[in-house]
């Protein structure tokens, strides 16, 4: 019984614990990069210097493996792996067809409903409105550029004739463009 007590006493401050960090986290300027810290949501993107001229190249972000999101309602930001195809951004969320994917991606549904979004990359941000992609054409060629990019235990080759992009678990944003963003604007305006 006397262990039991100890376990369950254990298990609250455990439990007590995460809350406190993930409520702590989300006043951070952006998400802690260290795990298990980096599962929690971060706070807002404030610093780094905002990107005001055209629409960049993304190319040069072709080798860079993580960079910060943060959408503008809620705002809370997370470490996401990017993908530049044809010189544009994008980011994909996997798991959506999970249980465990149901639960911990919050993210590509609040996109969904707003997609305005900040990132940030080697300390810069860039204004962008998150676009879920719905070209399948689209979808399989970038989703078949972040399998060589990051690898994956499946077969990189895709199967022949390509499944319906309801089946594939994998929710595909581009980076788009945010209208009237970066002209001085501040974020979330």
């Amino acid at each position: 019984m006397q262990l039991l007590r100890w376990f369950g006493i254990l298990l609250a401050v455990l439990v007590l614990g995460l809350v406190a960090i993930a409520i702590v986290v989300r006043f951070l300027d952006g998400p802690l990069r260290t795990l298990p810290l980096a599962l929690f949501p971060g706070g807002p993107l404030r610093a780094g210097e905002l990107h005001t001229g055209p629409e960049p190249d993304w190319s040069f972000a072709r080798d860079i493996q993580e960079m910060e999101l943060q959408l503008l309602e809620p705002p809370r930001s997370r470490i996401t792996w990017l993908i530049v195809h044809e010189r544009k951004l994008y980011v994909a969320s996997g798991y959506m067809k999970s249980w465990w994917g149901r639960l911990w991606k919050r993210w590509p549904h609040d996109a969904m409903k707003d997609g305005r979004a900040v990132i940030r990359i080697d300390g810069k941000r860039y204004e962008r409105e998150v676009v879920r992609v719905t070209d399948p054409a689209l979808f399989w060629t970038v989703v078949e550029e972040s399998r060589r990019k990051y690898g994956s235990e499946e077969d990189p080759t895709l199967p022949d004739p390509l499944p319906p992009l309801e089946e594939a678990g994998v929710w595909l944003f581009e980076m788009a463009p945010r209208e009237g963003a970066g002209a001085g604007s501040p974020p979330g305006s």
